[in-house]
């Protein structure tokens, strides 16, 4: 039996192109001998399609391009996710479930058991559990097909009571095969690699996996599609962060043409490049957007924005704005306009001492003679986002933040001013993560200018300011919020390993203050274990660690 797998970028939704992207690859496994062609979790409609599965004409258009899909089914069979109907009245109104199509026809139905709400997943506000569980019969041979955390339920600390293989196993299958929509971020290829190699050393049967590829706003999937045989050895990794199509040819247990090899994964810094430059690059695809904006300051946030906007949308359609205000620094400027001309992009420079100068004075009797404070300093920085905003507006520019993750998390930045943008590109990239993107982006050559990576970092918005000034070191900062936020370790835990106390408190206190203002930034392209965003959901009013 030869399979393929499809690992495709769906957009969710769009049901016209997602049935003509599937029917296209339907074809060209057909006419590439494949047997049985396989595509991922909710492909139909594109995963996560969150409140849209409340809609009854959405999962209606979803059965509508499902049975389209079938026409193409000849001589060929193939397994796709969608939503569908739960016909019972009890319970949630429908399944992630899985078609198997055949000679034209539906033929069977899979539906998704384990059901993940944590982080970024919440599919049991929609869907009902599937309890049922039968092998899929094709060519004389049994198919264990489950969906994405069906397989998930293995080693250490089970989340579920229950799972779906051990109920298939007893069916006797071949082959295991399951389609997923398996979120990126940089430590979970290797944790998806250990979940999937011990399905098949548990069960003893070769395992064929498919993933989605793409960016869904906030999360982005990175395909790497695998396979394994009954040991649990790792056959073959298909491409990470592009579309791909593959096929395998399953005989008597085992998938031909392929020994064992080992998984090398690339470096964090270089997946996290792929997946923020995916990330932006299907953002503004899916949204039917085409020209970028941002401010370019100088400093490394803004350029590492800059340089991987001009790689995912190209130079000509990515505008700089350079808006130096009086604390500005002559060398600021310059290392701004040398990456511009490294990387060709278009360029304006707007200078903000007037427009600040102007609110000084219209705010100078409400203010009444008070010393210059934070107030001061936030007026320069909405003067830049009201600028950026502007350019937005009368260009049809789409604005990137480009706030890190260090500053998001102990609230570092205006709101309503570099706070603002449609998307943020680095919010789940530490500040210690940055300067590793900027020298990976520089490895063949100097794109970023030195000056921007080796210059203490400073906001600019009085004399002689550094971030250094307010926070702590980076290097010790970053391994604080990494403790806190993905490892979600209190406050006392932090300090048993031997930081500081008061710095501790210090630190968690800024993240929690700060939550009003993540709840007002722009979504965040995912690329960690646990980002800000829909993934990790707290209080704003909340006392606790505070």
């Amino acid at each position: 039996m030869k399979i393929a797998l499809a690992q495709l970028n769906y957009h969710i939704g769009n049901f016209e192109a997602n049935t003509n992207k599937i029917i296209d690859h339907i074809k060209l496994a057909k006419n590439r001998g494949a047997d049985l062609v396989v595509f991922a979790e909710l492909a139909v409609c594109g995963y996560p399609a969150r409140d849209f599965l409340e809609f009854d004409e959405f999962i209606e258009l979803c059965q509508s391009s499902a049975l389209e899909i079938a026409e193409h089914c000849i001589d060929i069979a193939c397994i796709m996710g969608l939503p569908i109907k739960n016909a019972k009245v009890a319970g949630k109104d429908l399944y992630n479930a899985a078609y198997f199509i055949e000679d034209g026809e539906i033929k069977a139905t899979v539906k998704k058991a384990l059901l993940p709400t944590y982080d970024v997943f919440d599919e049991y506000r929609y869907f009902e559990p599937g309890i049922q569980f039968d092998c899929i019969d094709f060519k004389g041979k049994k198919i264990a097909l489950t969906i994405c955390e069906d397989l998930w339920n293995i080693n250490d600390n089970p989340l579920y009571v229950s799972n779906p293989m051990d109920q298939l196993t007893l069916q006797q299958p071949d082959l295991m095969i399951n389609i997923a929509a398996s979120p990126f971020s940089y430590s979970h290829d290797d944790e998806r690699m250990v979940v999937l190699s011990d399905n098949a050393k548990k069960y003893n049967l070769p395992l064929l996996y498919v993933n989605q590829v793409g960016a869904q706003t906030e999360i982005v999937f990175d395909g790497g599609s695998l396979t394994f045989d009954r040991a649990g050895n790792l056959l073959n990794e298909m491409k990470y962060f592009e579309e791909d199509m593959r096929i395998y040819e399953v005989m008597d247990g085992d998938i031909l043409g392929h020994t064992p090899i080992d998984h090398k994964p690339l470096s964090d810094i270089e997946q996290i490049y792929g997946a923020l430059i995916l990330g932006i690059k299907d953002y503004f695809e899916k949204s039917g957007f085409t020209k970028a904006v941002l401010g370019l300051s100088g400093g490394i946030d803004s350029a590492i924005v800059c340089a991987l906007a001009c790689r995912a949308l190209g130079a000509e359609n990515v505008m700089a704005v350079l808006m130096p205000s009086k604390y500005s620094s002559d060398h600021s400027i310059q290392d701004a306009l040398d990456l511009v001309k490294n990387f060709g992009c278009m360029h304006e420079i707007i200078p903000i001492k007037e427009a600040a100068d102007t609110f000084d004075r219209v705010l100078e009797q409400a203010f009444k003679d008070l010393p210059p404070n934070l107030a001061e300093e936030n007026i320069q920085a909405r003067c830049r986002g009201l600028i950026l905003m502007a350019m937005s507006n009368k260009f049809g520019y789409i604005l990137l933040n480009t706030s890190n993750k260090s500053e998001c998390a102990v609230g570092y930045g205006t709101l309503y001013g570099d706070m603002c943008g449609a998307i943020g590109v680095i919010g789940d990239v530490y500040k210690t993560q940055v300067f590793e993107l900027a020298r990976f982006i520089n490895k063949d050559g100097v794109m970023i200018p030195e000056n921007s990576i080796i210059k203490p970092p400073s906001a600019e918005l009085r004399p002689d300011q550094k971030d250094s000034d307010s926070l702590p070191e980076y290097d010790v900062l970053d391994k604080i919020l990494f403790q806190y936020i993905e490892l979600k370790q209190s406050s006392k835990a932090i300090i048993a390993q031997g930081f500081d106390e008061a710095l501790i408190k210090r630190v968690v206190k800024m993240v929690n203050n700060a939550e009003f203002k993540r709840y007002q930034t722009p979504p965040i392209l995912r690329v960690s274990s646990k980002a800000f965003g829909m993934g990790r959901r707290m209080p704003i009013v909340g006392k606790y660690l505070s």
